[in-house]
C-alpha cells in the first residue's frame, strides 16, 4: 500500500513538471511578433503602376497604423532579379514586391527560401522584339541576325518561343545579352539587328517608328509575382494578411481614381498621361492567383530547363504559399 502511493506520488509530480514543461513550450511557440519595421522592394519599371500608386499615397503604411501596428516601412530600389532574391534571402529585404518568374524559380531551384505570395501583374503585350529593318516579318528572318536583351527573363522566353515557331533554336541567332536601356540604344545606333522591350522602353520604339516584329502575346505569359519568405510568412501571418489587405485597396484605388493615377504615373516616369494610358492596357495587375498563373510558373521552369538555366527539372506548384 505504502508502495504504490509512493509510486502515485511520483508519478503526480512527474505529470505536474510534464504539465509545466509542456506550459513553458507554449509560451514561446505563440510569442507575440515583434515586428517593427517591413521592408519592400520597390521597383518602378517597365510600368509597375501598383508600386507607383503605393509608395505616393502611402497605402501600406496608412494599414499598419489603422490596425494598430507601429510598423515603418523601408523600400529598397533593387532592380536585378538576381540581387532581389539574394536580398530576401540574406534577411535585408522581408518581401518581393514585383520579382519576375524567372528569378523565383531560378532562387527555389537553388535551394532558397521563397515562396510566392500572390500576383503583381500578368502583360504579355508589353514585351516586344523591335527592328529598324522592316523586311524582318517572321521568325525565319530572323536567322543569323544580331539580337539584344536580357538573357533568363521574360523577354529570352519571348525570343525563345518565337524561334520554335519556325523549328529554330537560339544557336541559329547571335544571342547578345544585354540591359533592356543597352539594347535600345544599341538599336538606335544600328549595331544590333532586332532587340528585346518592354514597357516605356518598348513605347518609345513604336513612337519612333521601329518595325514590331512580335509581341508576346502567347509567347510568353510575363508574369510578377510578390514573393516571400516561409519563414517570415509562418513567423508574422498577422502582419502578411494586412500587407494583403493593402494590395486589395491600392488595385482598389486603381480602378476607382483612374484619371488620377494616370497623373501620379505620367509624372513619376516621366511620361505623358497618354502614353501611360496606352501601355496600362497591356496589363493585368489583379492580385489573385489563378490556374493559368500556376501553369505559367510551370512553363516558365520547364524554358529554364530546357535552356539549361536550372540543372534539374522543376514542379513549381511547390512554390506557392498554402
Amino acid at each position: 500500500m505504502k508502495l504504490n502511493k509512493l509510486i502515485k506520488g511520483k508519478l503526480s509530480l512527474l505529470l505536474a513538471t510534464g504539465v509545466l514543461m509542456i506550459s513553458m513550450v507554449g509560451c514561446t511557440t505563440t510569442k507575440e511578433s515583434t515586428l517593427d519595421k517591413l521592408v519592400i522592394t520597390h521597383v518602378t519599371s517597365p510600368l509597375n503602376v501598383p508600386s507607383i500608386i503605393q509608395k505616393n499615397k502611402n497605402i501600406f503604411a496608412d494599414e499598419f497604423s489603422g490596425n494598430g501596428k507601429d510598423i515603418a516601412i523601408e523600400y529598397a530600389e533593387i532592380t536585378s532579379g538576381a540581387d532581389q532574391t539574394q536580398a530576401l534571402a540574406s534577411g535585408d529585404v522581408d518581401i518581393l514586391y514585383a520579382v519576375g518568374g524567372t528569378s523565383v524559380i531560378l532562387a527555389a531551384a537553388n535551394d532558397a527560401d521563397i515562396k510566392i505570395l500572390n500576383m503583381y501583374s500578368r502583360s504579355p503585350e508589353a514585351f516586344c522584339m523591335y527592328s529598324i529593318d522592316e523586311t524582318i516579318k517572321s521568325a525565319q528572318d530572323l536567322k543569323g541576325k544580331t539580337i539584344a536583351g536580357p538573357v533568363g527573363t521574360n523577354l529570352h522566353q519571348l525570343l525563345v518561343a518565337y524561334l520554335e515557331k519556325a523549328e529554330m533554336t537560339i544557336d541559329d541567332v547571335n544571342y547578345v545579352n544585354m540591359s533592356i536601356a543597352d539594347a535600345k540604344a544599341a538599336l538606335d545606333g544600328e549595331s544590333v539587328d532586332v532587340v528585346l522591350l518592354a514597357g516605356p522602353t518598348a513605347y518609345k520604339a513604336k513612337q519612333q517608328g521601329y518595325n514590331l516584329v512580335t509581341n508576346g502575346k502567347g509567347l510568353t505569359d510575363a508574369v510578377i509575382a510578390v514573393a516571400i519568405r516561409e519563414d517570415f510568412y509562418n513567423n508574422h501571418k498577422e502582419e502578411v494578411e494586412l500587407f494583403v489587405k493593402a494590395q486589395e485597396n491600392i488595385i482598389k484605388y486603381m480602378n476607382e481614381n483612374y484619371d488620377k493615377t494616370m497623373e501620379i504615373v505620367a509624372e513619376e516616369l516621366d511620361l505623358d498621361k497618354s502614353a501611360v494610358e496606352e501601355m496600362y492596357k497591356q496589363y493585368d495587375f489583379s492580385i489573385e492567383t489563378t490556374d493559368e498563373d500556376r501553369k505559367a510558373f510551370q512553363n516558365i521552369a520547364d524554358f529554364m530547363f530546357k535552356t539549361g538555366m536550372i540543372e534539374e527539372e522543376f514542379k513549381t506548384e511547390e512554390l506557392f504559399i498554402k
